[in-house]
Formats: structure tokens, C-alpha cells, sequence
């Protein structure tokens, strides 16, 4: 892919969660093990980073301004101006050995956002929705590493990874509730592949899938579960990724070091960075916190 570019070299410990906004033109992504998220301004070269103060799974601008994110210890709203973070709902906060991981608005703009064990306990993790009023409602349980989220075109389907399952699941997603039935899988990935992480839909209803230790992001076709098409980086752990941009024809791809060898930092020196890649295809507007 000729096209590959480093945004930001900045070593992200566990780099994740790219969201665009259309209206500030900017990305945003968070560093997990970091505790902290960055903005990037693209046609003004920008680079920002916040700090969180504890580990963040993931981080969505929100309709009135700021941001809500999902930390370790629960749901918080973000003033960029003053600093300052706010708890918005204590979920999970008494379970100690979980944090939240990734999280993505619907199109009514509600949050889903799951969690996974700190300590390598199996199941241990849940998928919520956090409606506008501050409702909370656990969608699915039993969850080892909540990831990606993807909903369908028509928002009849919500598509999920938990990463330890190696698949992708469909729900039926009823926009109007909230609410998901139907459970079935989808998509399925070999281990040698690495392991599904977040993921992004594009405008042709076609999932883009990380692979966590397999060096790339992965087109596939949720109707069928082929793989269409590979897009390699110089980097084994790979995160989420995004589309933005003006056209939205950009795909903006994390990935993360942590846990990797000096041998293997030293042979992947890129890993953390924040690559964008222009593709033919568009994707899909992210959809801001209307909460």
C-alpha cells in the first residue's frame, strides 16, 4: 500500500479507539495504557494531547461540545478547555479487576461502550448502552474483551467482536430501543490471522477489521464472511481504525507496543504510531454523543 502515512510517531503504549469529527475536522484517538487521548488537526498540522488520569478505553466528542469517554472506573464527560472530567455513570466502577475498552455511538447517538477483565478473568466483561438521559442497560455478558462496533447502513445490525471469541457477531439492532436480539456469527478469524480488535463500516456496508498481532486491517463482506481485501503495516499491533477526512476516503489505523519485545520495538519501530491510508472506497460519518 503506497499510500501509507505516519501521522503521529508518537509511540502510544496501546494506541486506539480513532474517531473523526466532521465538524472540527480532526482526529481523535486515546493511548490505553498511556491514559490519555490525542487530537490531530490535519490541515493545520495540530497535535494535541489530554491527559485522563486513569486508562482510557475510548473517547467520542459529544454533540454539545467536549467529549464522553469511557475510563477505567466508569463513564466521564470531558471540557477540553478547562481540563476537567466529570463523572457521568459510576457502571462498573465497584468491579475492580475491569475497565472499559472500546465504545461507539449508535445513530440515535447513545453510547455503547464494553468492558474486559484487568487480570485475565475469562467472561468477565459486558456490553452497555448509556442512553441520553443517563439510562444504563447491559446489552450482552460474558464478554472477555469487549472491541469493535460497527452498525449496518440501514441500522438494522449491530456487528461486535469480542477478540477472544475470533469472530465477529451480528445482532439485530432495534434503533428505536436500543435493544439487540438475534445473536449469531458472521465473520470468522483464523488464529494465524491475529485477533479481531475495532473496526470501522464503510459506505458499501463492508466491515474494516484490525488484527491485533497479524501486521494489518482486513476488509470483510458481513453478508458472506469473505475476505476482500488486506491493507499491511509496519507494525504487529493493530488496533481500530476510522474513516475521516474531508471525502471520508481516509482510513485513519492505530496500533500499540505494549507488551512487545526490544528486539521487536527495535524491528517494528513504528509501533504505536497513527497511520492514515487513502482507500477507493468512503466510509461512514462517526456519530458525536447527543447526550
Amino acid at each position: 500500500m503506497g499510500n501509507l502515512e505516519v501521522i503521529s510517531n508518537i509511540k502510544a503504549e496501546l494506541g486506539e479507539g480513532p474517531v473523526w469529527d466532521a465538524r472540527s475536522g480532526a482526529v481523535y484517538w486515546v493511548d490505553i495504557e498511556g491514559k490519555r487521548f490525542f487530537s490531530h488537526n490535519p490541515s493545520s498540522g495540530q497535535l494535541e494531547e489530554h491527559d485522563a488520569g486513569q486508562r482510557i478505553g475510548a473517547v467520542v466528542p459529544r454533540e454539545q461540545g467536549g467529549f464522553i469517554a469511557a475510563l477505567e472506573n466508569g463513564i466521564f464527560t470531558y471540557d477540553p478547555a478547562s481540563r476537567e472530567w466529570i463523572e457521568w455513570s459510576d457502571t462498573e466502577r465497584d468491579l475492580t479487576g475491569n475497565r472499559f475498552n472500546d465504545g461507539k455511538c449508535d445513530a440515535a447517538g447513545r453510547l455503547l461502550a464494553g468492558t474486559m477483565s484487568t487480570i485475565g478473568e475469562p467472561k468477565a466483561g459486558a456490553l452497555y448502552r448509556f442512553d441520553l438521559d443517563g439510562r444504563v442497560d447491559r446489552l450482552e455478558e460474558g464478554v472477555s474483551t469487549s472491541n469493535g462496533l460497527a452498525w449496518s447502513l440501514d441500522n438494522q445490525f449491530l456487528y461486535y467482536i469480542d477478540s477472544n471469541t475470533q469472530t465477529v457477531a451480528a445482532f439485530d439492532y432495534d434503533l428505536e430501543s436500543g435493544t439487540v436480539s438475534g445473536k449469531r456469527t458472521v465473520i470468522e478469524i483464523p488464529k494465524e490471522a491475529g485477533t479481531p480488535d475495532g473496526m470501522s463500516i464503510d459506505a458499501e456496508g463492508m466491515l474494516w477489521i484490525a488484527h491485533w498481532g497479524g501486521f494489518k486491517v482486513a476488509r470483510f463482506n458481513p453478508q458472506t464472511g469473505e475476505l476482500l481485501q488486506e491493507i499491511r503495516l509496519p507494525a504487529p499491533l493493530v488496533t481500530s481504525c476510522a474513516f475521516g477526512g474531508e471525502h471520508l476516503d481516509e482510513l485513519y489505523i492505530t496500533t500499540a507496543r505494549v507488551g512487545l519485545s526490544q528486539e521487536k520495538l527495535e524491528q517494528y519501530p513504528l509501533s504505536g504510531s497513527l497511520f492514515k491510508v487513502k482507500l477507493a472506497v468512503k466510509g461512514t460519518l462517526s456519530i458525536p454523543f447527543k447526550g
